[in-house]
């Protein structure tokens, strides 16, 4: 397959797009190249703060590279938290119910499906933090994912899924050494998990990384988010090269 012949697009159209789950209506934001047509589409979910611009530039990102982004909406409404104590209320009740979760990345990566330029057999999807959580749930569910990856995500297992349900979508996770989150014991566990659901799994993890290494403005001492450039830029290095494999470019 190619993809816009490996340049990057110089005109993208962008729209917000409606979409539910049960009674909560969701705000989704669409990138993708002029004049596209049945194309691979990457699903972008955001950290615990919620469909903010961050993840809303990213799609653009990737719409210049040539592909359909949907950056999603986990909370309804498009909602963000302005505070830690907003975004973990926010946050906290998808945590905490898994099938809930699930549902609800499962409806944005629905609606994604839908859309008339995307090749619905092409679908990826990337997640920040609490979206890495969420992305990586979806692939959990069997979804007809060609792959996820997880930026500084929580990475704990689900009890809403069997022990050993195959993972068929291949699986990237980007991780601080240092995250406070998520220590290496974690890491190890799902690395474990991952391998006993037959996943094609990899995990890069950086030193001297702490969370939230993406985002250049994390500085939290306390809760240890700190931005890493170095870490930053390998990591989406390693996302483009992940997409094209999985999407089967040349």
């Amino acid at each position: 397959m190619e993809l816009q012949n490996r340049v990057l697009v110089k005109k993208i159209i962008t729209t917000d797009i409606n979409y539910t789950d049960g009674v909560t209506t969701c705000r989704g934001f669409v990138a993708y190249p002029e004049n596209a047509n049945n194309i691979p589409c990457v699903l972008v979910a955001h950290d615990w703060t919620g469909r903010d611009e961050a993840v809303c530039d990213k799609a653009c990102q990737l719409a210049e590279m040539g592909y359909v982004a949907f950056a999603i909406d986990m909370y309804g409404q498009a909602t963000l938290g302005k505070t830690k104590v907003e975004n973990r209320a926010l946050m906290m009740p998808l945590r905490e119910n898994r099938r809930q979760l699930v549902s609800r990345i499962s409806a944005g990566f629905k609606a994604a499906s839908q859309l008339p330029v995307v090749d619905s057999a092409n679908i990826a999807a990337i997640g920040y933090c609490f979206g890495g959580l969420c992305v990586l749930d979806l692939a959990r569910s069997g979804a007809d994912l060609k792959g996820v990856v997880s930026f500084h995500g929580l990475l704990s297992s689900s009890p809403v899924f069997n022990e050993d349900k195959v993972i068929p979508a291949k699986i990237l996770v980007l991780h601080g050494y240092d995250d406070p989150l998520v220590p290496m014991e974690e890491v190890d566990l799902f690395a474990q998990e991952m391998t006993q659901k037959k996943a094609d799994w990899q995990v890069h993890v950086y030193g001297l990384t702490a969370h939230s290494f993406t985002n250049p403005k994390a500085n939290d001492d306390e809760m240890g988010l700190h931005y890493n450039k170095t870490a930053d830029e390998r990591s989406w290095a390693s996302t483009l090269m992940f997409l094209r494999e999985v999407f089967a470019i040349q």
